[in-house]
Parts: structure tokens; C-alpha cells; sequence
């Protein structure tokens, strides 16, 4: 498996125009509104209430809010999606909502049954029977089967959507939970199998067991039958650590057992322990800032920096091959089995049981190819069959024992399909997504934008095919920009519903921070570099409008989590560029964001504020930048109560200081959905019902 680290993890979108510098600005210090940050107090709530009932009274008391709410309903709660799966034993595992199931099912089918257009399922386990019979508001966090035969599973709920949830023994066979098994009271964590009674548990033990992030830093060897608070440890990270914890598995592949233990460093950085005979990690001596992947005899490193190694020095962005043992023995000969240009990265790597499919981005466009290893090295070839036209992903089908992938292909109007591959023959399409709006009037374009400093940054936009380059139409602006993480393009029934299918425009920026051009188009926009990441927006938006596509009283913009970060600088440094500003699950008073939740996991990409470091953090710290005197395009945020990744504290201090200024402000939180700020659908639907409305309100489109 590819060892990955994750970021923020949440998109949004976002525009921009004109920087401001630490000099032009008078940083505010002072903070008039720490009483938001008590998540469920009284005070606050009130407050949360308060502003929730007012824009619900402006935005979702019309007919046509409605009647916008339920299509996207309908969308998110169609029996035709594509349901994924995944293989567990003889069977094919999907996770399901619909209307009946707001909470969803989890079900299971065979291959013969999933291709067919109406498959059979058996139902595992029904969330929402389980919620009406204790009381509870659980949500599903996946499972954990224990092979070869896959009976006993660890599965994780979370209440109301939270990342902290509990782990529960479930059998298979039963279908019931097993009375006095595995259970793991609720915190961030996970319990992992070793064998049918030992597990991996890393939860919270205490304030002495989690590091300066507020994660787990202790990895435990837990027996059946003993109380956990007696398990053994086998691994400690330091508590001033600021990662997102330890992670503990047995590799479970016939031939290639391994215990393996991942402590994330940081939001980027990792080591990697393997366990000898007598139970000692003993780490794997690979760059830190190396994504390190584990596959039967083979290790893989994607680096992020340049690597020297046996004599030579490797690229960033490489992808790097070497047998596991030789590596763990002192050797350091590998194969090359990428490396970028200008145009190109690795979008991802994925091991079937004889071959490796490399997924390649160039100009953000996927390209597919197969690698296979042998007694002369490795030999490449082409993916038969792969699509042409949009985003590409690949996965594994069980990659100890076929060939097999599942091949997915999407682009933002072209329904995606799920087609099975054995590699070396033609793909067999399963599925394809049922058209949720008519794009037959719309078409794709990518275009660069020249940014402050020179820098081509590639976009993505949709329009229809009759667009009037006048400056009217409205647009809606998407992007991140952080964490490594790719903006790719996607098939979306509510954005197509919401948005294309009422004549607007929809555009994604590739903005520097992000992993469209690997690791230096991420690392461009670290820290003190931040800035550029805003500047590349600005560009695109500045490109749209001298297309003459839009207008800034036209344009919009909307993002989340750090692409909430993108949206309140874009709100305090470029107002003049944008006509209103959607704000989801935002990080904003970047003065505290390390000491609220999971901030602290983050000072990788974003810096350390109680060091030097808030010399530019300031700059890039909606919160401080904010100036009472400017005027600001409308703006909504929207954050979620149960969120405990951002705290819900930065959305609501912000609308607070703008809303006293008089500033053109709404707010909504809602009181569950975690960080991706929903728990069901109903929820999912209402919030992008309160953006869409809120957009074409504001930008003159109805």
C-alpha cells in the first residue's frame, strides 16, 4: 500500500485581484470575540441560532429555493448513482444513502449480480435502524475485515459526523456485533486487526497520549479479553509532535506479513517503522518528505525532494522503485520509474498482483500506463482501452490476487462511467451515471492565466456553447490550493443542476499549493510563499474578466476548509474582483488556528504563529487583515457545529466582526456534519441550496 498523507481535505471555490503587503495594512490584534470559540456554549449557540434563522429567512423561504433544495435532493438520493464497491472476500461492499436510508446501508452483492443494471443487494448493516434503535446519530466511517476469511470486521461510527468516533467488533456471518468484542470508546483513533484476537488501538488514553495536535501518539497491542487501558505499547511519538498521529497495521499479504507503523510528522511529512522479530520498530530509512509505498517484495518512493541515494541524486517528483529487503539491508539501487517535467506529475501509482499502473498528469490532463517487473528490470506499456476525455483514477480490484481495476473516467458534463479492467484487455463498462442536468448546451475549455510573478496557471471552465462575451454572465470561481491536493475535473449533478443548467459559469483554478504539477507546484505556495497562491487565483479572475467572459460584479466565488483560507483572502485583499464570496468551513484567524483542534497539524504548510513565523503569517490571516473601513462584497459563511478538524470558531468570529462593521454578511451552521459540512443528504442538499441561491441572488443571475 502508498503510505499517503492527507491534508485539510476539503474543496471549495474561490477568485482574486491586487495584493495587499504587511506594510499597506494595519494588523489587528486584539480579539473581540473569543466567546465563539466555545463550541456548544450557550452564548455561542445563540448566536449560531440567531444568524442561522436569518438566512434561512432571506435565502430559503422562497418556492424557488424549494424546488432548487429538492432537485438536489433528488441527485444526491438517486437509486441510478454509481455504487462504488469494494472487495471483501467473495463479495462486492458498498456503502449506500438514498431516501429511504438518509443514514445509509451497508450492503454487499457478487460480481455477477453488481453487472447487472439492477443488482440484488443484501443488506450488512442499516445505519439508520441502528440510530433509531440506541438513540444515536451515527455516521459511517468504514471497516476493517480481518482475511482470509473475512468473518469478524472493526467498524467505525462517528456521532453527528465528527472525525473522533467509536470502533465496534461486527460479524460478518451474523451480520450482528459481537457481544463482548473489540470496542473502542469514542476519540480520533482507529483499531486495526493483527489476528482474529489481537488488534492495533490508537485512541486517546488521556491528555498524556496526544501530541501538540490533539491526535493519538501512542500505538498499542490490544488482546481479546483484556480491558483496553491494558494494552501493551509497541510504538511513542513525541508529545510535541504536531501530526496527525500514529497509524499501526499488519500488512495481511500471504508471503509479506509485516506490522507496519506510520507517524505522521507533520501535515506532509512521515516515517515509516517495520517490526522485527521481537516486536522493535525499526524505521525505514527513506526521506521523510517521501511518500513510501509497501507492496509484496517492493518498495516505492514518491519524493518530494530531491533524493541522493547510492551515488546519485534522484529529482523531486520522481517515483522510485528497490526490493523491500535489499533497501531494509543498506542497499540503495533503484529503478526510476517516473520522473516529471514541466507539463507532467504523478497523480497516483497502484499495484495490481503482477503490475503497476502509473497515472500521470500533464496539463492537468490524466494519462494512463502500465509498468510490469522483471528478471531484465521493468517494461512499460499502454493501457489498453483507456478513455481519452477526462479524469481518470484507477484502483485495484484485490491486488494479492488479479489483474484486475476498476477504471473510472469523468469530466464536469460527461456522466462517469465505472468500467472493469483486466489489464491488457479492453475495459468492461459496469456503470454509468444517469445525466442529472443537460449539458448539451455547454462546453470545456482550459485556458492559462499570467500570475504576479510570471507563472502560467492552468483553468478549467465550463460555458455554454452561445456565451455572449460581454462581461454579464455569472460565474462561479473554484479552488484549494493547498496540501498537495489536485483540483480535477468532475462530473457534478448539483453543480450542473445549480448552476450550468441555469446559464452559468462554472471554472476550477489549478492555483499553485495544490499537486496539479507535483511537488513544486505545491511547495511554490508554502508558508512565506503563501501569497502566490492568492495571486494565482487573482490572475484567473483577472482572466476571466479581460475574456470578457465576466464581470466582477458577475463573478463569484466559493471554497472550503484551506480553500476557505483562499476565500478570505480573497475577500480582504481583492473585494474589488469579486461580486460575492461563499466561505465553507473556513480557516480564518490564522493567529490561533494551531491552538484550535487540529490547526497545529498544519504549521507545516502554513507556518508556526507563536514564532517569527507570524511576521508573514499575518499577511495571509483574514481575521487581522480585515479593515471596517473598506467595503467587501456580499458574503456567506457556512461551517458545521460538529466540525473537529477547523473549528466552527473562525467562521463565526469573522461574520461577527464583519456583520458589527455593517458589513453585507449571512451565516449558517449546521449543528452536525463534521468537516464536510453535512451528515446526510437532506443536510447536503439544504446547504448547496443556500450557496446557489445566495450566488444567483447576489451576481444579478435571476
Amino acid at each position: 500500500m502508498t503510505l499517503r498523507t492527507s491534508g485539510l481535505l476539503f474543496a471549495a471555490v474561490l477568485a482574486t485581484s491586487g495584493a495587499v503587503g504587511a506594510q499597506e495594512t494595519a494588523v489587528q490584534t486584539t480579539d473581540p470575540y473569543p466567546w465563539l470559540e466555545d463550541v456548544t456554549g450557550d452564548r455561542a449557540l445563540a448566536w449560531v441560532r440567531e444568524h442561522n434563522a436569518k438566512t434561512e429567512a432571506e435565502l430559503a423561504a422562497t418556492p424557488q429555493f424549494k424546488a432548487l433544495e429538492g432537485e438536489i435532493r433528488a441527485i444526491l438520493d438517486s437509486d441510478a448513482k454509481i455504487p462504488t464497491v469494494e472487495k471483501i472476500g467473495d463479495h462486492y461492499y458498498n456503502f449506500w444513502k438514498d431516501a429511504q436510508h438518509a443514514r445509509g446501508l451497508w450492503r454487499r452483492t457478487t460480481l455477477d449480480e453488481y453487472r447487472k443494471p439492477n443488482p440484488q443487494w443484501e443488506t450488512v448493516l442499516d445505519l439508520d435502524a441502528l440510530n433509531a434503535s440506541e438513540g444515536a446519530q451515527w455516521v459511517w466511517h468504514g471497516a476493517d475485515c480481518l482475511r482470509p476469511d473475512y468473518r469478524r470486521c472493526l467498524i467505525a461510527l462517528s456521532p453527528g459526523g465528527s472525525d473522533a468516533d467509536v470502533t465496534r467488533e461486527f460479524d460478518l456471518v451474523t451480520k450482528t456485533w459481537v457481544p463482548g468484542g473489540f470496542d473502542r470508546p469514542e476519540a480520533k483513533g482507529r483499531l486495526t486487526w493483527i489476528d482474529p484476537d489481537t488488534v492495533y488501538v490508537v485512541t486517546d488514553y488521556g491528555p498524556e497520549s496526544r501530541n501538540k495536535a490533539g491526535y493519538a501518539r501512542l500505538a498499542k497491542e490490544w488482546k481479546r479479553g483484556t480491558p483496553m487501558a491494558a494494552a501493551t505499547t509497541v510504538f511513542e511519538g513525541p508529545a510535541d509532535n504536531a501530526g496527525y498521529g500514529i497509524h499501526a497495521w499488519r500488512d495481511q499479504t500471504p508471503g509479506f506479513q509485516r506490522d507496519l507503523i506510520l507517524h505522521y510528522l507533520d501535515s506532509r511529512d512521515t516515517a515509516v517503522y517495520v517490526r522485527d522479530a521481537r516486536g522493535t520498530p525499526v524505521r525505514i530509512d527513506a526521506p521523510d518528505s517521501a511518500e513510501k509505498g509497501v507492496h509484496r517484495e517492493w518498495l516505492t518512493l514518491e519524493l518530494r525532494e530531491p533524493y541522493a541515494a547510492g551515488g546519485k541524486t534522484y529529482k523531486a517528483g520522481s517515483l522510485l522503485a528497490t526490493k523491500f529487503d535489499d533497501f531494509m539491508a543498506g542497499k540503495r539501487e533503484f529503478d526510476v520509474l517516473f520522473e516529471p517535467d514541466e507539463h507532467s506529475s504523478l497523480a497516483g501509482a497502484t499495484w495490481t498482483r503482477h503490475h503497476l499502473v502509473l497515472n500521470v498528469l500533464q496539463d492537468v490532463r490524466n494519462r494512463l500506463s502500465v509498468l510490469t517487473p522483471g528478471a531484465n528490470g521493468w517494461t512499460r506499456a499502454a493501457f489498453t482501452g483507456a478513455p481519452s476525455f477526462g479524469t481518470l483514477s484507477v484502483d485495484a480490484v484485490d491486488p494479492d490476487e488479479s489483474d484486475a481495476v476498476w477504471l473510472t473516467a469523468t469530466d464536469y458534463l460527461t456522466p462517469t462511467t465505472l468500467s472493469l479492467a483486466t489489464l491488457g484487455k479492453a475495459p468492461e463498462v459496469l456503470k454509468t451515471m444517469p445525466t442529472f442536468f443537460d449539458a448539451s448546451k455547454h462546453v470545456i475549455e482550459q485556458h492559462f492565466a499570467t500570475s504576479k510573478d510570471g507563472t502560467k496557471v492552468p483553468y478549467f471552465i465550463v460555458h455554454p456553447k452561445d456565451l455572449k462575451h460581454d462581461g454579464t454572465a455569472p460565474t462561479l470561481l473554484y479552488g484549494y490550493g493547498g496540501f498537495e491536493i489536485s483540483m480535477l475535473p468532475g462530473y457534478s449533478g448539483g453543480v450542473g443542476k445549480g448552476w450550468l443548467e441555469q446559464g452559468g459559469v462554472y471554472v476550477v483554478a489549478n492555483i499553485r499549493g495544490g499537486g496539479e504539477y507535483g511537488p513544486r507546484w505545491h511547495q511554490a505556495a508554502l508558508k512565506a510563499n503563501r501569497h502566490k497562491a492568492y495571486e494565482d487565483f487573482a490572475a484567473v479572475a483577472q482572466d476571466l474578466v479581460a475574456r470578457r467572459i465576466t464581470s466582477p460584479k458577475h463573478l463569484g466565488i466559493q471554497g472550503g476548509s484551506n480553500g476557505g483560507l483562499l476565500m478570505g483572502n480573497m475577500l480582504t485583499q481583492y473585494p474589488e474582483l469579486f461580486g460575492a464570496v461563499v466561505v465553507q468551513v473556513p480557516l480564518l484567524d490564522m493567529k490561533r488556528y494551531s491552538h484550535l483542534l487540529a490547526g497545529a497539524s498544519w504549521m507545516a504548510e502554513y507556518g508556526d504563529p507563536d514564532t517569527a513565523d507570524w511576521d508573514f503569517i499575518q499577511r495571509f490571516s483574514p481575521y487581522h487583515l480585515f479593515d471596517p473601513a473598506k467595503t467587501y462584497p456580499p458574503t456567506l459563511f457556512m461551517t458545521s457545529t460538529r466540525d473537529d478538524r477547523v473549528h466552527p470558531g473562525h467562521a463565526r468570529k469573522m461574520a461577527a466582526k464583519m456583520l458589527a462593521a455593517g458589513k453585507d454578511v449571512r451565516y449558517y451552521e449546521n449543528i452536525e456534519g463534521g468537516h464536510g459540512g453535512s451528515a446526510n443528504n437532506a443536510q447536503a442538499a439544504h446547504m448547496s441550496a443556500l450557496a446557489f441561491t445566495f450566488l444567483w441572488k447576489t451576481l444579478g443571475g435571476r
